[in-house]
């Protein structure tokens, strides 16, 4: 079983029903089928079937053809993002080793010193309108069907693959906890590059939904999306969900806010639900490596506004101090996670032990009922005179303040403490306001030390703050 056997049955049912909607144009489960299997056979074909297959395009109809095509024929999709440079693009295909990679000729010219082969969308697509529908032979679930790249956000890059059987347990997870099901039509306005929209669109299709698709994130165009298009679920991050609610993007008919990608003030949550209270507000964190780890329902968010959520419906989670021993609730430790929806392993690297427990050093603690908050990566964090300090957590109480719009706070050297911890600030107010406001809700030692003022931080395709950018950025002469 693959991700993408449903849809021959769901095209046999309900041919007419829309699949895919962009702003160019439509497809019907009938001719969706019929392409997605055209385009697995054509791959099937190529004199050497190509193990991998790159894709380097831009949200678009054509790019969920070949994922869901290589997907089918037993390939593992490579997505490559449009916007890194040829040098990014260049170091993550001989990452992947990948064995083709199908772009338009507008962007050809990010592959000039790529050694992988290059077929051009024109070219392929029409071979694969002459290629068969045949049903395709049965792929083993364990297969990998996708190489993604962690967000690189604390350093360089690493690659890593999910099997279908991991996508599909993540589909029961939508359908059950999210309660998402054939009758919703979807809008996924972020770059299919992040998984988390990636997962959005190809959930959606695997189900029977329809998938709305913005070629690109736009507050107004999703405002005019929201608003026109009857659309009852919308995927988003916290930075778009901001951007949506300057504009009043959000209509009058109820609709089911998928967020993740990075940390949601519970500030920001809870104006939010104020001002549009038909909205259903779903939150959930997760990782490229472990999938879905919790979620927090409309109602969680009011009863237990930071926690980052319950565990999902077939997730066990533990937090385990440094010797390895289970903590008692409250208590800070690492996170570790047993579910069947985690990642095969990284390219060329380790993979999950067969304990079925698997750590991404995040560190946190669970409450009394079993809800998990989060104090940020064990990696990241900053050892300030013997005092640890996690970014994340300060970064929370900065954000919850309403001049900001985003902050990103890292550690530096420092010859007396060790570190100290330097706020990134892009919002209009001043270091002696947040010093003020940091001091009603921190310990002293908290507090930033040092306070940079800027017009806009970095992130990454998820939405996350590109943190090696940002201590970079510091360490050429910011501070």
């Amino acid at each position: 079983m693959t991700i993408t056997h449903t849809y021959s049955a769901i095209a046999e049912k309900s041919p007419g029903r829309v699949a895919i909607h962009t702003e160019s144009e439509q497809i019907t489960y009938r001719d969706w089928a019929r392409l997605v299997s055209q385009t697995a056979n054509w791959l099937r074909s190529q004199p050497s079937m190509p193990n991998r297959v790159a894709i380097l395009l831009p949200n678009s109809l054509a790019f969920l053809q070949l994922f869901a095509g290589a997907a089918a024929a037993g390939c593992t999709a490579v997505p490559i993002d449009t916007r890194w440079s040829a040098d990014e693009c260049k170091e993550r295909l001989f990452i992947s080793d990948a064995d083709l990679v199908i772009t338009s000729a507008f962007f050809k010219n990010k592959l000039i010193d790529s050694k992988t082969p290059v077929v051009l969308l024109d070219h392929c697509m029409e071979d694969i309108s002459e290629a068969s529908a045949a049903p395709l032979p049965t792929i083993n679930s364990e297969h990998p069907f996708y190489m993604g790249f962690t967000s690189g956000s604390t350093g360089k890059p690493k690659a890593f693959t999910r099997s279908h059987r991991s996508w599909m347990e993540s589909f029961t997870c939508t359908e059950t906890d999210f309660s998402i099901s054939s009758d919703d039509k979807v809008l996924v306005p972020g770059s299919l590059m992040s998984s988390h929209f990636l997962y959005g669109a190809v959930s959606t299709l695997f189900l029977g939904g329809t998938v709305c698709l913005l070629k690109k994130f736009s507050p107004v165009q999703t405002k005019e999306w929201l608003s026109r298009e009857s659309v009852s679920v919308l995927y988003t991050v916290p930075t778009m969900t901001d951007a949506l609610t300057r504009v009043k993007a959000f209509p009058n008919n109820p609709v089911k806010i998928i967020s993740s990608g990075a940390d949601w003030p519970a500030e920001s949550k809870k104006k939010l639900a104020v001002t549009w209270p038909h909205l259903k507000l779903y939150d959930f964190y997760g990782t490229s490596e472990l999938s879905f780890v919790t979620y927090s329902t409309p109602e969680d968010s009011k009863r237990k506004p930071h926690s980052a959520g319950r565990p999902f419906h077939n997730v066990q989670i533990e937090i385990r101090n440094a010797a390895g021993e289970r903590c008692q609730p409250g208590e800070i430790g690492k996170i570790f996670v047993k579910s069947p929806m985690r990642f095969s392993g990284y390219v060329n690297g380790s993979a999950p032990d067969e304990s079925g427990w698997i750590t991404v050093d995040d560190m946190g603690c669970v409450d009394e009922d079993g809800f998990l908050y989060i104090s940020g990566r064990e990696n990241g964090m900053i050892v300030y005179g013997g005092l640890n300090i996690f970014p994340e957590e300060v970064e929370r109480v900065l954000l919850s303040c309403p001049e900001i719009e985003n902050a990103a706070v890292v550690g530096i050297p420092d010859e007396y403490w060790g570190e100290i911890a330097v706020a990134v600030i892009h919002g209009n107010t001043n270091a002696r306001k947040l010093k003020a406001w940091c001091k009603q809700k921190l310990a002293a030692y908290k507090i930033p030390k040092k306070w940079v003022f800027t017009d806009s931080l970095p992130e990454t395709s998820s939405g996350k703050i590109a943190r090696s950018s940002v201590r970079k950025w510091l360490e050429e002469g910011a501070v």
